[in-house]
């Protein structure tokens, strides 16, 4: 290949951009980025940036040292637009088109907004969005509603209470991570909101969001209205797949690759958050640092040759405490908690970790605040993983 183009400069991208010269490919390489900001970190965005304990300047996943070495042309603030498969060409929203020979696309996804909601209702996913996010939280605001219990909206409403606001979390499951978690364990993480005085309302959805004067009234299904300084809302994300529109390649939550990443054409790659493969689109970090190894492989060889299934792993920092989980739940699992406690049905002072059961194996473990046992619990998990594989 003369030419492979990535399309997307977060992490993921950046990973494959770090496969592509690592695993010998020594031709034209271009990193195309709709954000006009060199990749970044975007875990710390919700936590530490976000109550000022890291600068942006902490943030930045590449230095000058390393750019040099990959020899990348990066196309940044520009949006892909379209894709030609036949001529093997990407579009880009300024009207240049670039010829490519290998294409990884890895453009991510966007947070989903609330229809009808006011322009001033912050979303958490962007360098952008967290640095109004900060001002505005320093700019006198004192009431804030955060709509979601997931990941962004817990860690979100963390950091809120951290800098002394009133934080009010409004999920509609009956309980914040319930499809990740199990209701037992959901409802054991459930209490760290309230034991930081966060008030966490569940099982009801929003109605409407609207301005009243100079603050913001959130209407739920309930029938109760809350009256906000700051609105922010974690209620998922949309891959970034409408550039593909036209293109002979498969999308459906996603872009459709193999367990390798390959789509229909071997010569397109998908990663990250935006690649839906082997039926699975999982928004991780973990996901967007490993995949990409797999489907560098298989692009440079042109057919998928690897297919590893990874242990599913993610973690959350929330209120002091870190939650991690490895495995996949499923309804109807036996769940024991086999070191630390639980206490008033939150964890204990030294944390816990709980180990998912289904005929007699373990699936899945879950750890608050126990990095090492967790460690050591998901190594064993992968082997058992491997094992069954063989």
């Amino acid at each position: 290949m003369r030419t492979v183009t990535i399309v997307g400069a977060s992490l993921a991208g950046l990973y494959a951009a770090r496969e592509l010269r690592a695993q010998g490919y020594e031709g034209r390489l271009v990193v195309v980025g709709d954000e006009p900001h060199p990749p970044y970190d975007r875990p710390p965005l919700s936590k530490d940036f976000l109550t000022g304990r890291l600068d942006e300047d902490r943030l930045a996943l590449l230095d000058a040292e390393e750019s040099g070495e990959l020899d990348a042309e990066w196309l940044l603030g520009v949006r892909a637009r379209g894709l030609d498969t036949r001529a093997r060409t990407v579009l880009l929203a300024d009207s240049r088109t670039l010829a490519t020979d290998g294409l990884v696309i890895a453009t991510g996804a966007t947070a989903r907004r609330l229809p009808g909601a006011p322009a001033d209702v912050h979303t958490l996913r962007t360098l952008d969005d967290a640095r109004a996010l900060r001002a505005r939280l320093t700019d006198g605001a004192r009431r804030v509603v955060v709509i979601g219990g997931g990941f962004i909206g817990a860690e979100t409403a963390a950091s809120c209470a951290a800098l002394g606001h009133e934080v009010t979390v409004v999920e509609a499951a009956p309980l914040p991570l319930l499809p990740q978690l199990g209701p037992e364990m959901a409802a054991v993480c459930a209490t760290l909101h309230r034991r930081a005085g966060v008030r966490l309302l569940t099982g009801t959805g929003v109605v409407s969001v609207r301005r009243t004067g100079s603050a913001t009234a959130v209407e739920l299904t309930d029938g109760h209205v809350l009256t906000a300084d700051v609105v922010i809302t974690g209620i998922g994300a949309a891959p970034n797949t409408a550039w593909l529109a036209g293109s002979t390649l498969a999308v459906g939550d996603g872009v459709l690759c193999d367990d390798g990443c390959v789509t229909g054409l071997p010569q397109v790659v998908a990663v990250g958050d935006v690649a839906r493969a082997g039926g699975i689109r999982a928004e991780h970090w973990t996901s967007a640092t490993e995949q990409p190894r797999v489907a560098v492989t298989n692009l440079l060889a042109g057919r998928t040759l690897a297919t590893p299934r990874p242990v599913p792993y993610f973690w959350s920092d929330q209120y002091g405490s870190r939650i991690q989980f490895a495995g996949r739940y499923r309804a109807g699992d036996t769940v024991r908690v086999t070191e630390g406690e639980l206490l008033d049905q939150g964890p204990g002072e030294a944390g816990f970790l709980a180990r998912y059961e289904r005929d007699g194996h373990t699936v899945a473990v879950l750890a608050v605040d126990r990095p090492r046992p967790f460690t050591r619990a998901r190594r064993e998990l992968g082997g058992a993983a491997r094992t069954a594989a063989r």
